[in-house]
């Protein structure tokens, strides 16, 4: 009844003239000047790790510096390989191009150790012996001795700041990826999730946890099941991987000592885990023993760069942290948001908090407000929780600027999507996030969130600035709510049942790309026509007190281009937002926005 008769407002205020203004997105946009430079090596050419974090830098009056594309690329099983002849990243060409940006003058760095010294994320989980490096000059280094030069030359300049990005190993490696199958990812994981012997103490070491990764926590070797026989060395291989991979992280810190206090950061991501004492349980404890201060250790893979983003911003505005309240939707926050997290979801949270200098605050305290809607508690219930989740983000708490995640992990369907898009004002969030595996949605929102929050205190707003933010936002929300959960569906009925291809791998058979691409376009424009237009009629916030006076900006229109699939796959889009310019605030009439 609600929404109809907001239908009826609607219609008459559309009637009467008053309807929102939309300014035409604009075919280009002048680039900003004279913007600190930081220098990025990505952890793979995901839209995660490439152009969102290109948007949240530019959003912080950053220019973010990439190698070239091909670099970093990471192809799957079938798919044209890269300039190198390999299916991973460019490591001697990665390494030439940080020496470089020195050489020019550079002095901030995020750097995923994962593409510098392997090949990017994917390959670091496949490759189970040393491949040393040539470089354009004719030497060859091993992987140590290109991390340690890497950070010698980094630390010879204090000036420099330097956040370098690493990750724990998954349970098992890709699908799809160096001849690895489903049969395999299946049996590998099974097997690391098995509970393995608790060292602790001077017995937790690198030479022990590999000793004991073939063994449970009986001491016993922990059998291998598969549906199929597995490849000779299969097991031998992926224990290799783990080892190789934990030894370059001890490598790390060990060459880390002598540097400047302050000068390099260390962020370590857990890949997908499980709640299980797995495999991962030693080599996490060993690597927290290793911590310095500024240092981190958290879940999350896919959102390292935008936590080191925000934190790089952080720390050079004189962050002195923020009071927020988080408020819980749905009654499962004490336990883990779906089966790839380690830990409760409280547990993430409160990590992420210490991290980003967040202390909890009841509602009329606090400075933000955190809302997230976690898996049901009672199936019976997730229209109870979704409207108290929407009443409290249109209520009179919306005027708090607040972050909204979405750790449902799929179980509400589009039901909560759909409420937000008819009754909320998605254009005013501070950030979203609900994409991709919950660890990482909780990083990622916060991440923009927080960072949002205090570039409005003490950043320089500009018009690139603004627009930066704004297709923060958007890719957030529109990849969630129009592609996950709608089109992503489509597409993979359309290549599995039209095209008889394989979703994850569009060249594994070489199907129709131009079909897959189409469908795409024309799923899109139907799927994201309702939430485009409440971003168009949203404001943001564009000023917030004590610093300056709380103002807010009208959004202007929206259009997405140039779609496509990175890794030629169903899994993630990519795609272009053109923005128009902004507009004076939008006025509420019967709680919608318009002039």
């Amino acid at each position: 009844m609600k929404r109809r008769f907001l239908a009826a407002a609607l219609a008459c205020a559309l009637l009467t003239g008053c309807g929102p203004v939309r300014t035409e997105p604009a075919d280009t946009e002048s680039a900003p000047a004279d913007e600190p430079v930081i220098a990025y090596v990505p952890l793979d050419d995901r839209p995660d790790n490439a152009e969102r974090v290109v948007y949240l830098a530019d959003s912080l009056g950053y220019e973010l510096l990439l190698p070239e594309a091909d670099d970093y690329h990471t192809a799957l099983d079938g798919q044209p390989l890269n300039e190198n002849g390999t299916q991973s990243g460019d490591r001697a060409d990665l390494f030439e191009w940080v020496l470089a940006q020195e050489e020019a003058g550079c002095d901030r760095y995020i750097l995923s150790l994962d593409q510098l010294l392997s090949g990017g994320l994917v390959n670091s989980r496949a490759m189970a012996a040393e491949e040393p490096v040539t470089l354009s000059d004719g030497r060859t280094l091993g992987e140590l001795e290109l991390l340690e030069e890497l950070i010698a030359v980094l630390a010879a300049d204090e000036n420099n700041r330097v956040w370098l990005l690493d990750t724990v190993m998954r349970l098992a490696a890709t699908t799809g990826y160096g001849g690895f199958g489903l049969n395999e990812y299946n049996a590998l994981r099974a097997y690391g999730m098995a509970p393995r012997p608790h060292l602790t103490g001077a017995a937790l070491t690198v030479e022990n946890i590999a000793a004991d990764y073939p063994l449970g926590a009986d001491g016993a070797p922990v059998p291998v099941e598969a549906e199929e026989p597995l490849p000779e060395g299969a097991v031998e291989d992926y224990l290799s991987a783990r080892e190789r991979k934990l030894r370059l992280s001890d490598d790390l810190f060990r060459s880390l000592e002598g540097t400047a206090e302050g000068q390099f950061r260390v962020l370590i991501g857990i890949d997908d885990s499980s709640e299980e004492d797995s495999i991962q349980k030693n080599e996490i404890a060993y690597l927290r023993s290793l911590l310095r201060e500024g240092d981190a250790l958290l879940s999350g893979v896919d959102d390292l760069a935008f936590k080191a983003v925000a934190k790089l911003y952080l720390d050079e505005c004189g962050w002195e942290g923020a009071r927020v309240s988080v408020q819980y939707f749905g009654g499962t926050e004490d336990r883990p948001a779906c089966a790839y997290d380690y830990q409760p979801l409280e547990t993430i949270m409160a990590e992420h908090f210490d991290f980003f200098g967040l202390t909890e605050a009841d509602p009329g305290a606090c400075e933000l407000n955190i809302l997230v809607l976690t898996q049901p508690a009672d199936e019976t219930k997730k229209a109870d929780y979704i409207a108290a989740l929407v009443g409290e983000l249109s209520g009179d708490a919306a005027a708090v600027p607040t972050i909204l995640i979405d750790a449902g992990n799929g179980t509400y369907g589009t039901a909560f999507h759909e409420a937000l898009t008819e009754e909320t004002e998605l254009g005013r969030l501070l950030s979203y996030a609900g994409f991709l595996d919950m660890a990482i949605v909780t990083g990622t929102a916060l991440s923009h969130g927080v960072a949002r929050y205090a570039f409005l205190h003490h950043g320089e707003q500009t018009e690139a600035t603004e627009r930066a933010f704004l297709r923060t936002v958007a890719d957030s929300i529109l990849k969630d709510f129009c592609y996950k959960n709608i089109v992503r569906n489509d597409i993979l009925s359309f290549v599995r049942n039209d095209l008889q291809g394989n979703a994850d791998n569009f060249w594994d058979p070489d199907i129709d790309r131009a079909a897959i691409l189409a469908r795409l376009e024309s799923g899109m424009e139907a799927a994201a026509a309702p939430v485009i237009a409440n971003l168009e009629r949203s404001n943001f916030i564009s000023a917030l007190p004590p610093t300056r006076e709380y103002a807010e900006r009208g959004w202007g229109g929206v259009e997405l281009t140039g779609y496509c699939f990175p890794w030629d796959r169903a899994f993630e889009i990519g795609m272009d937002i053109r923005l128009g310019d902004f507009t004076e605030p939008h006025e509420s009439v019967l709680g919608i926005y318009y002039r």
